[in-house]
């Protein structure tokens, strides 16, 4: 595998290296010690799949709330789909920053997601499925997510949305939201850490 990080830090664009012969190619998709080597978690605790009718169909932003905070995985196996991700790391220099990748079950290109990212995609084919390997379980209660269209996030996306659930169409706005985002993603206290000490 090729892992090529994104100017997120932590986050990578992973390309496979297929090797072809005459009946195809052979390609890993996974390998713990490969992903150890470039220091990102390999836990997995599910792997799902979504399937999307119809172009256009935008799902996200989506993240967990530590202690949930996942990390992800995502690969497209048909059609075609640009992921999108948001740096929510309260201390990162990237904060509130994006980039999209456009993932095709042509390019095998699949996309690792740190924990602390808010993540969603539009489908550009009909007939679009998505696999995720999650590395947490899913926890309702420590759910949270971005409005696709918030001005202060500036994605542009390549289509109108379609099917989108009313979830997704009412996450706040991050000038009502922001402060508490801030305050939820924030990393703990390092242990022996001064109290009152900034992080």
């Amino acid at each position: 595998m090729i892992f090529t990080e994104t100017r997120l830090h932590g986050a990578f664009v992973i390309d496979l290296e297929p090797r072809h012969d005459a009946r195809g190619f052979f390609a890993r998709t996974f390998c713990r010690r490969e992903f150890e080597a470039h220091g990102l978690s390999v836990e997995i605790a599910q792997a799902n799949l979504s399937f999307s009718r119809h172009r256009g169909t935008l799902r996200g932003l989506h993240l967990q709330f530590p202690p949930a905070a996942e990390t992800k995985i995502v690969r497209c196996d048909r059609g075609a789909l640009l992921d999108v991700i948001v740096d929510l790391r309260p201390e990162s220099p990237t904060w509130l920053q994006h980039v999209a990748v456009e993932l095709t079950a042509d390019n095998r290109r699949a996309l690792y997601v740190p924990e602390r990212f808010a993540h969603g995609y539009q489908t550009l084919a009909d007939d679009t499925e998505t696999a995720y390997l999650v590395g947490e379980f899913y926890t309702p209660e420590a759910e949270g997510g971005l409005r696709w269209d918030d001005p202060a996030l500036g994605i542009a996306w390549p289509l109108p949305p379609a099917g989108m659930t009313d979830k997704d169409r009412g996450w706040e706005l991050l000038q009502a939201a922001e402060a508490g985002l801030r305050s939820r993603l924030r990393l703990p206290p390092s242990p022996g850490a001064e109290p009152g000490a900034s992080q």
